[in-house]
């Protein structure tokens, strides 16, 4: 598809290049590769024939089989490449294994942070299930690590309380103070 004139818009060009070549290389592709593979093996072809449009002979469609043909080949040797790296990585750092469901959270810590306000409950699950210091806490909430730290230091005051409560009113219920009637 050489240039038909010097006055013959490199667009126009590459559309009727691209109309003339667009199916065959479409079927060349789904005969080699999955269907996502072959439209973004497709996609590159398309590409490259724009980039390289001043030298697309005459006739056009062996030479765009032969970009598509190399532009398959690069993705495949990606694919390659990521299996490699992926097994690598596996070696030097394994998996960890499947984790087994948590334990379930103590009722009494579940009703003693239900008691506080949602933000401290938050602020104090960054802190300890989290494992955040106050800078990260403040970077989370986007606020000042001061303000954190200070009211850090009150949830977990109203977190202690709570617990007291929750800790008075369990077992005790068959205790009566002073004599019996």
């Amino acid at each position: 598809m050489a240039a038909d004139s010097p006055d013959d818009d490199p667009r126009e060009r590459f559309e009727r290049l691209a109309a003339e070549v667009v199916e065959p290389v479409r079927r060349f592709l789904a005969r080699r590769t999955d269907p996502a593979t072959a439209d973004d093996v497709l996609a590159e072809t398309l590409l490259v024939c724009w980039r390289r449009l001043d030298q697309v002979p005459e006739p056009a469609l062996p030479w765009v089989y032969g970009v598509a043909r190399n532009c398959l080949a690069n993705i495949q040797r990606g694919d390659r490449r990521q299996v490699r790296l992926a097994a690598k990585i596996t070696a030097v750092d394994p998996p960890q294994e499947a984790v087994h469901e948590p334990d379930p959270p103590d009722p009494r810590i579940e009703a003693a942070l239900a008691a506080l306000r949602p933000e401290e409950a938050d602020l104090l699950r960054l802190w300890a299930w989290e494992q955040l210091g106050p800078g990260e806490i403040a970077e989370v909430l986007g606020i000042t690590p001061n303000a954190v730290s200070i009211r850090l230091h009150r949830a977990r005051g109203k977190f202690v309380e709570q617990l007291r409560k929750i800790d008075d009113g369990a077992g005790h219920e068959g205790v009566r103070e002073g004599r019996e009637p």
